[in-house]
Order: C-alpha cells, then structure tokens, then sequence
C-alpha cells in the first residue's frame, strides 16, 4: 500500500511527548495522522476509525463494533503490551493485523512497584500528608530487607522487579504458569505455587495479564490467604482485584495497606471508596509513563504500524 495515501490515527496522549520525531517520522510517513490524545470508547472509535488505515492506539475501548465499521483499517498498532481491550476475535477475521510492545515499559513498571514497596513499607505519603498539616509524628515503618517479596507473574515485567530487588536483601518468591527456572536460579527466586506465594509474602505484587482466568482473581476467598498484616501492589490490571472484597480487607486491618495503579474503571471515580483509605496508594495508571518507556513503545508501535502498511512483517505481532 502507499503510504502517503494512508491515514493513520494515533490516541495515546503521551505519543512524541518526549521524542518530537516520533510524530515527525510518522507524518512524512503517510498522507494524514489523527491525533486524539485520550481513552476512547467504542461509541468514539467508530466515529474516528472509519477511513483510517493504520491505528496507534492506547488504553482505547477496541470491541468488535468498533472494528467493523473501520472497513479500510489494516494494523492496530499498541502502544502497550496488553491487548486485552482488543477483540482480537473481531481483528482476525477481517484481516487486521494487531501488534504491542513487549518489554518496552517493563523497567519502568518495575520502577513503580518498587516505589510503592518502599512507599507502602514506610507510610511516606501519610507522613507526608501529616507533616504538612503539622500533626507529624515518627510512625513506625517497615523495611524491604528481611522480608518476603512475593511475585505473582515473571515475566517481562515481574523480572526486572526481582532483579532490582536483590539490593535489598528480601527474599523474593515468585508463581507463574510457564517459569523461567534458569532466570529465577540466576537472580535468586524461589519458584513456587500461587497458593505458597499468596500465604508467605509480607509484599504481595501482581504482574499478571488480565484474561478469563485472572479475571477478578483477587477475591475474598485469595485475600483470606494472605498472610495477616500484609500489603497488595498491583501494576498489572485492575481488573485482577474484586476491588469489594479489597475494600473489606483493607477496612478490617487483615490487608495493611494497598498501592493500584490500575483499577477496573479507569480513571476511579473521585468517590471511589479505595480513594478514601489513607493506608491506599492510588495513581492513574502511570506505570508505562517514564520518559524511556514512552519513547521505547512509540518506536515500536510506529515501526509495526508502518510495516504492515508498506504490506510487511511486523516485528510484534500478535495476531
């Protein structure tokens, strides 16, 4: 295909940010590029979709209404790794190709948990809070070393967690259904079942993928199995955590404390009833957001996007 006929939309609001020539390639690339920098609906999509040939898309609601009005469009190209809001159903059978960015934004994530570790273990955002209303005292914190770290998924992201603790002097245990044991020799993890992983850690971190099997896998029954007085980070997927039963674990002390970057409606109401706990830790989803990552995954994503355009393998593709 030629691709200064070519129009290509791109959602995510971060794209270019910090490296202006991903926009500048892009446009000397193909004929026109959409710039709609948020998380779209679908309603919104197959407003912006139909005539578009390429797609760089973000967090954006991918279902198949979506896809099948976007009659021309030929590569969803994500800005990401995870594809669980594409209807990677929908895409095969009208030929899409639709591609992400493994291990783009692994250290960066990785960088964030560790953050809220350290953050959750020394209560900084409360003592920052009661030091600026001048009612601070020195509240007894927690430290990394001596503890258990427990990892649920290690994958791209989940080892470069363990890798950055090792200076810390924790022990760090870690499930995952397909276990890289010669990894988890090298950095010192101790592999085992999701039950032993949930029942020892003092740290609880998720890293696995939103799918019908993790799918509201953080239950009342999996949070009952925690060790008492332990923390939960999750950096993965909101969707992982029946926030309702969190909610009550938290309340009732059993969960000392949480860090979320993700939630199952994103952004959470500012009425959210996590948002209201002063022993949870809430951002917006910024995980990916560190200025390596963002220009890692907008590289990839334009590369696979232009592939498939000029009729060529992408490097990441996934269906």
């Amino acid at each position: 295909m030629e691709l200064k006929s070519c129009r290509v939309l791109v959602t995510p609001r971060s794209y270019g940010l910090n490296d202006p020539r991903l926009r500048s390639v892009l446009e000397e690339a193909v004929g026109e590029v959409i710039y709609r920098g948020r998380i779209h609906t679908s309603k919104e999509l197959q407003e912006l979709l139909p005539g578009c040939h390429g797609f760089i898309a973000g967090l954006d609601e991918i279902d198949r209404a979506a896809i099948e009005v976007a009659t021309e469009l030929k590569v969803i190209a994500r800005y990401g790794v995870g594809v669980d809001n594409v209807d990677l159903a929908a895409a095969r059978e009208r030929g899409i190709v639709v591609t992400n960015t493994p291990g783009a934004n692994a250290g960066a994530v990785a960088e964030l948990t560790i953050g809220f570790m350290l953050a959750l273990a020394r209560s900084i955002p409360q003592a920052n809070a009661a030091l600026r209303a001048g009612t601070a005292t020195r509240a007894e914190g927690f430290s990394l070393e001596g503890k258990t770290v427990g990892l649920l998924g290690l994958g791209a992201i989940g080892k470069q967690v363990a890798r950055r603790l090792q200076a810390f002097g924790c022990t760090v245990l870690a499930y995952d259904p397909v276990p890289d044991r010669s990894f988890a020799e090298r950095y010192g993890v101790t592999l085992c079942s999701q039950d032993e992983v949930v029942a020892q850690s003092d740290f609880l971190s998720l890293h696995l993928p939103a799918s019908p099997e993790t799918y509201g896998m953080v239950n009342a029954a999996f949070l009952a199995r925690m060790k008492p007085g332990a923390f939960l980070i999750n950096t993965a997927r909101g969707e992982l955590i029946d926030e309702v039963a969190l909610l009550e674990a938290l309340r009732s002390g059993y969960v000392r404390g949480a860090a979320l970057d993700v939630f199952t409606t994103e952004p959470p109401p500012p009425d959210h009833p996590l948002l209201a706990l002063p022993q949870v830790i809430a951002t917006p989803h910024i995980g990916a957001h560190a200025d390596g990552a963002m220009n890692m995954m907008g590289w990839m994503a334009l590369q696979d996007c232009l592939a498939v355009l000029r009729g060529e393998e992408p490097a990441h593709r996934v269906v």
